[in-house]
């Protein structure tokens, strides 16, 4: 077993004898290997294991052009270009790790997902696969779409490697004998059109018993790849596929425009730095040698794959199959009853409402921004926009705010990972309609989900806030599990207001009394309710912490709870990701328990509770509990005040998972997961399953 010595940027993968942390890429590497579990599960529907396969494997697409890509950025930062040593032994860690699951994704692919499709009639065609008139049609639809759009270039002094984009599917081509001018170049470049779709359904008279039938792009260049070099015999070709360092980097202290810094990094950012590449099975190892040398990537991030080099683009497959019986059952989130009619201030005036996505809808959240644009006694609206997506009512509403001459404050994440060029968009066209667009805090990533509407009534101001713990995502909303608060709480609301005076201004905050704010108290004020619960258990009282989060990986957090498990605190943690606590280590952690759920949705709420002499603290957030978050993000944990409001949170957040024994996998203190099952005369229980049912809308009730 491999442990770490600290936790919090890239040095933490430098491996020592002995830790009280598990490793943190190993770990979230096993957090990949419980997705791949889900697309081996035969009571899965079929088409959504195809789905999770897609999943995992753009987990590890991004674990390259992140984790990886950081731990090589590191190295060359120190002046070394060359792997030193400490870098070489982080990696090692990774790289059987990375191979096996590679090799297990295709397995599944190759011998489970594709045959069982076949025998539902959904067929994808290699050229070995297809007969006569098949491949007349692949042919003629390569003549006609696919050949005019390709460039084979041939390597000579004059012509040079072309430029390989992040991620492109890519082919190299070996030749024999002389080119048109009698020069013997033997090697070519081939870029697939990344305009053409990587998955394409042949006509159905071409199916066999009433079936579907598809091919990859890929397959169809295989199989015509001859016909691009007349007068030439080719020898061997293989795709390809570069993953790059995908993280951008401005000097935030030197820019003066950080929107215009970002936009030209952004077009650079699909050559970056070169971290894996993957090839063809069948592959020459020459020509794999070739391909390192020229992207500098070291023999150990080379995959040669027994299928599609680019395993994420077969979830256009999904798209083109229209088998409901292959899919999960349709599910439809409730809108709250009582938001149904009436004046939703006028509500929030009497009562908080508190959402649980997306098992409840996330449209009482959107028409809370549209009502305020809309309503007269509105003056202000202030929000943070973290990941939003190119298509949001939510924006577009804040856009008719501003057009109306409402106050408009809008604080915009420019550096959210893969989300740049959405919110430089929306930042640029919140500008034009005089909107105040703020990026944040220099060095900051504003992660905390905050929305805040100024309603004059009866002569005075009046604070209605939303707080939440994801993403004001009309996406996501569907798919991840989240919480959300609705109050005009005035103590809660007019704090939210203080934090954005603080993020407009730069001035020091003010002293809040309820919410949580990093990089100031977040950390702090954990550790204090951690000890709390271990003082009251030395105190012969029950000590009782229960926490659900993304990622477990601060030291200092970590440390505070060991402590507390030695004072005799129960501790469950629910932690979907990366986890650098042991649980269960005799002297260290006998108190602690921590599983991961991997299920329908992704996990995504973060909920933190503290028992405390039966006042049963809870905490939402944003953040989980990781360095970044706690040091290196704008993030704000939340207090649920109203008791009817915390105890559905521990209802409906925290017990179902601690109670699931179907899609729940628990960690041993070597790190590894065991999936949790029923005991004996024990019944399955799903938590999202029984969420779906106690909190979503009937089928019934949806159809009407």
């Amino acid at each position: 077993m491999t442990l770490i010595a600290k936790t919090g940027d890239t040095a933490d993968a430098i491996p020592v004898n002995e830790s009280i942390l598990l490793n943190r890429e190993l770990s979230q590497l096993a957090f990949n290997r419980r997705v791949l579990a889900q697309a081996e599960d035969r009571s899965v529907p079929l088409l959504e294991r195809l789905r999770y396969l897609c999943i995992a494997s753009s987990n590890l697409d991004e674990f390259f052009e992140v984790r990886i890509a950081s731990l090589l950025a590191k190295s060359r930062l120190e002046g070394d270009a060359r792997e030193s040593p400490a870098l070489t032994a982080a990696l090692e860690l990774t790289s059987t790790e990375c191979h096996d699951i590679v090799q297990q994704q295709y397995r599944v692919l190759n011998e489970d997902v594709l045959p069982e499709l076949s025998a539902e009639g959904i067929h994808l065609l290699r050229d070995q696969d297809r007969n006569e008139a098949q491949r007349a049609w692949v042919k003629a639809y390569f003549e006609r779409e696919v050949r005019p759009l390709l460039t084979p270039i041939g390597l000579d002094p004059a012509h040079p490697f072309p430029q390989v984009v992040n991620k492109s599917l890519n082919f190299i081509v070996e030749l024999s004998g002389k080119d048109a001018f009698g020069r013997g170049t033997a090697i070519a470049i081939l870029r697939a059109p990344r305009v053409l779709p990587r998955v394409i359904r042949l006509p159905d008279e071409l199916s066999t018993n009433g079936g579907v039938a598809f091919c990859l792009l890929s397959s169809i260049i295989h199989a015509q790849i001859t016909d691009l070099f007349t007068g030439r015999e080719v020898i061997a070709y293989s795709q390809f596929r570069v993953t790059r360092n995908s993280d951008l980097w401005v000097d935030e202290e030197e820019v003066k425009n950080l929107r215009q810094a970002l936009q030209g990094e952004l077009q650079v950012r699909q050559f970056g730095v070169a971290v894996r590449l993957e090839v063809a099975k069948s592959c020459p190892a020459h020509l794999s040698q070739l391909l390192l040398d020229q992207f500098s990537i070291n023999k150990n991030r080379l995959y040669a794959v027994d299928g599609p080099v680019n395993m994420v683009r077969l979830s256009e497959l999904l798209d083109l199959v229209d088998r409901p019986a292959l899919r999960f059952p349709p599910f439809t989130p409730r809108f709250p009853p009582q938001l149904a009619n009436g004046d939703l201030f006028a509500y929030l005036k009497k009562q908080d409402v508190l959402l649980h996505h997306p098992f409840q809808s996330f449209q009482p959240v959107v028409e809370f921004i549209r009502t305020a644009a809309l309503d007269p006694n509105v003056l202000a609206i202030k929000q943070t926009i973290y990941r939003t997506g190119m298509n949001s009512d939510l924006m577009e509403s804040l856009i008719i705010a501003a057009q109306r001459g409402k106050e408009v404050t809008v604080i915009v994440e420019l550096m959210a990972r893969f989300d740049e060029e959405a919110n430089i968009n929306w930042a640029d066209r919140l500008e034009r309609v005089g909107a105040q667009v703020v990026y944040g805090v220099v060095g900051l990533k504003t992660h905390a989900k905050l929305a805040l509407v100024l309603r004059r009534e009866e002569g005075q101001l009046r604070y209605y806030a939303h707080m939440g713990t994801g993403n004001y995502h009309p996406t996501t909303t569907r798919f991840y599990t989240d919480f959300g608060l609705l109050t005009a709480n005035t103590a809660l609301a007019a704090e939210v207001n203080e934090i954005f005076i603080h993020l407009t201004s730069l001035t020091k905050p003010k002293k809040l009394n309820h919410l949580w704010l990093a990089p100031f108290a977040l950390q702090k004020e954990f550790i204090k309710a951690i000890r709390n619960e271990a003082a009251i258990a030395r105190a012969g009282r029950p000590g009782r912490i229960i926490a659900k989060m993304n990622a477990l990986l601060d030291e200092s957090v970590i440390r505070a709870l060991y402590a507390a498990s030695a004072d005799g605190v129960k501790i469950d943690l629910i932690v979907r990701g990366a986890c650098a606590l042991r649980p269960g280590v005799a002297g260290l952690s006998d108190n602690i328990r921590v599983r991961s759920i991997i299920g329908r949705f992704l996990e995504h709420s973060r909920i933190y509770y503290f028992r405390n002499d039966l006042a049963h603290d809870v905490y939402l957030s944003s953040a989980d509990w990781m360095n970044r978050n706690l040091f290196r993000r704008i993030e704000v944990a939340f207090p649920i005040l109203d008791r009817t409001l915390k105890k559905r949170v521990i209802a409906e957040g925290l017990n179902p998972y601690l109670k699931d024994n179907t899609h729940s996998w628990e960690l041993d203190g070597d790190g590894v997961y065991h999936k949790r099952k029923p005991r004996a005369k024990q019944a399955p229980f799903s938590a999202q399953q029984y969420l779906m049912q106690t909190l979503g809308t009937p089928p019934d009730e949806a159809r009407r």
